[in-house]
């Protein structure tokens, strides 16, 4: 594995005002650039008390500003919601801020619950079906090449114009991202930390068997975004664990929720089958040292055939997420 990169969600901490989450992700930006991180992305989410990170094309402004070499991505711009012409104008202007180094991660979920996807696009469903179409015209107006031959939209241009332009990748949890991806010759990331690992290795290849290369894509090109904290002792890493695994049951209770403090005492705060979901959830994550955290993403990207994982780390304290991502990059060999 070649490539270790980050995707931060802003994540609300409870009874710390959300600006600090939004300052957070921009400070962790910063420092993961500085360990030798490849990329760093942020997500897009709506009406959500656990992740209050809802316009990554302006945080990502907010980053390009304050970096110098690291990628600036969106993981992802919920498409959808969104005219696709004003989303690439968004990334071109992101482009001219950075150039080569913006990404523009597209997604077809709503990142929200169906009421909030209403109130940002009363036409969403119809767009959701015609999702293709909308990545089509994206990638034409976000590259600068032509619209087909015929094409309503065709002699339309997203400026600013330039000599770079954002790479646009697809980020899917099931085998219809893949085939968007493959269909139209995007890269793929799979969001493992969603599905807890569900459905990755059959996702990726079906990805690579259908694929069509792509003049700025020749070969399929995939990543996955995996769940994972590192601390230097098992125990601290399970510790601090408790706030993620507290935060997710009380999600399958139905319940979002900021994160709260690490609790030390969750095996007797929840009944026998709660904890059992939290070994499960452990499972589906990478929790523990660098080095066993390592082996394990090392044997997972050996299994998939890639050579980048993206992390992405919950702490109720920033410290705690640098130290983790620190961690990471020492046992990778990253260098800043």
């Amino acid at each position: 594995m070649q490539r270790l990169s980050v995707l931060d969600q802003s994540v609300a901490m409870s009874g710390r005002p959300h600006a600090d989450s939004i300052r957070d992700t921009l400070e962790l930006a910063k420092y993961c650039e500085t360990l030798g991180y490849h990329r760093f992305w942020v997500s897009e989410h709506h009406s959500h008390p656990s992740i209050v990170g809802t316009a990554p094309e302006v945080l990502m402004a907010a980053i390009a500003a304050q970096t110098e070499k690291i990628r600036i991505g969106s993981a992802g711009v919920m498409l959808p919601h969104y005219a696709s012409l004003k989303v690439a104008e968004q990334f071109r202007v992101l482009d001219a801020l950075a150039p080569g180094r913006i990404d523009l991660g597209v997604g077809r979920a709503p990142g929200s619950d169906g009421r909030t996807a209403f109130a940002l696009n009363p036409n969403a469903n119809t767009a959701s079906a015609e999702f293709p179409q909308q990545v089509q015209e994206l990638m034409a107006w976000v590259t600068g090449t032509a619209l087909p031959d015929g094409h309503a939209f065709r002699e339309i241009k997203a400026h600013p114009l330039g000599d770079t332009s954002p790479d646009v990748w697809m980020l899917g949890t099931s085998d219809y991202g893949a085939q968007v991806a493959a269909h139209f010759g995007l890269p793929y990331s799979f969001a493992h930390f969603i599905t807890e690992g569900r459905g990755v290795a059959q996702a990726i290849d079906i990805y690579r068997r259908h694929y069509q290369p792509s003049e700025a894509h020749p070969e399929p090109l995939a990543n996955i975004c995996v769940w994972a904290l590192v601390a230097d002792t098992e125990e601290e890493a399970d510790r601090l664990f408790t706030s993620r695994a507290r935060s997710r049951l009380a999600r399958d209770r139905g319940i979002l929720q900021p994160i709260d403090p690490p609790d030390d005492n969750l095996d007797t705060a929840y009944s026998s089958a709660e904890r059992g979901r939290v070994e499960m959830m452990k499972r589906g994550a990478f929790v523990g040292t660098a080095k066993s955290v390592g082996d394990r993403l090392r044997a997972l990207a050996s299994e998939l055939g890639i050579d980048e994982v993206v992390v992405l780390t919950w702490t109720y304290d920033l410290a705690p997420r640098r130290h983790s991502y620190a961690l990471l990059a020492q046992e990778f060999g990253l260098g800043g």
